[in-house]
Order: C-alpha cells, then sequence, then structure tokens
C-alpha cells in the first residue's frame, strides 16, 4: 500500500497546496482489500485520468474541500495506469466506468457515485 500526501505530489503539472493524503488504488488487490475494510469504514475512491482537465479539476476540489473524519478512507485510482482495476471496479459493482468518478463504499456496495462536475465531497458526510 502506497500513501499519496497531496501537499508534495507533483500532479498533472500543478503543485497542489493540499492538506489530504490518498492511498493509491493500484492493484485488483488492494481494491479487494477496500471492499473488506468497507464493512468497517466508509471507503471513498475517485477515479482519476491525469490527462483530462475536468478530472484534474475534480480531484482539487474533492481534495481542497475534504473535511472528513480519518475513519473514511480515501483512495485514489490512475486510470492511465490501472486500466484493469477501475474494469474490476465497475464489475465488482456494477457501476459504470466514468472519468472522473467518486465511489462512495459501504458494506461492500457502492452505496452513491457521481462524475464530472457533479462530484460534491461535501454529498459524502450523509454517509456517515
Amino acid at each position: 500500500m502506497m500513501r499519496v500526501s497531496m501537499n508534495s505530489w507533483y500532479f498533472c503539472g500543478t503543485n497542489l497546496p493540499l492538506q489530504m493524503d490518498w492511498e493509491t488504488l493500484d492493484s485488483k488487490e488492494t481494491f479487494q482489500a477496500a471492499l473488506t475494510a468497507s464493512h468497517e469504514q466508509l471507503v471513498v475512491v475517485f477515479k482519476h485520468s491525469t490527462r483530462c482537465s475536468i478530472s484534474r479539476m475534480a480531484l482539487k476540489l474533492t481534495t481542497s474541500q475534504w473535511d472528513l473524519p480519518a475513519t473514511v478512507r480515501p483512495l485514489l485510482l490512475d486510470l492511465l495506469n490501472h486500466r484493469d482495476v477501475s474494469q474490476n471496479i465497475s464489475e465488482a459493482l456494477g457501476i459504470h466506468h466514468e472519468s472522473p468518478q467518486m465511489l462512495v463504499i459501504r458494506d461492500g456496495k457502492c452505496i452513491h457515485h457521481a462524475n464530472h462536475h457533479h462530484i460534491d465531497p461535501t454529498a459524502v458526510k450523509a454517509y456517515l
């Protein structure tokens, strides 16, 4: 498991001064572990394309507005490098793939999802 601090991560040509740590979602095993963990804690998956300006904007918004307890587990999926993981997520949760996309997972099921300009990290609070 690798954690990505948005304080120091050089992201798409921009140093983002953000205060959030994302867990890197880079394998099917990491996703399965997150599904298992979702029975104990809320899991948020952000599916991100590093080539997409809308995705970059949605990630920046999500990170800057993240005001959730440390018990929420945020995972960041780089779609360009891990398309197979994205496909696995879509199949496991029955959610059509979008990019960018935010999925909120509890008890092994997606209980909220949003994409593009509809991504709002404050909406996650309703599921705490």
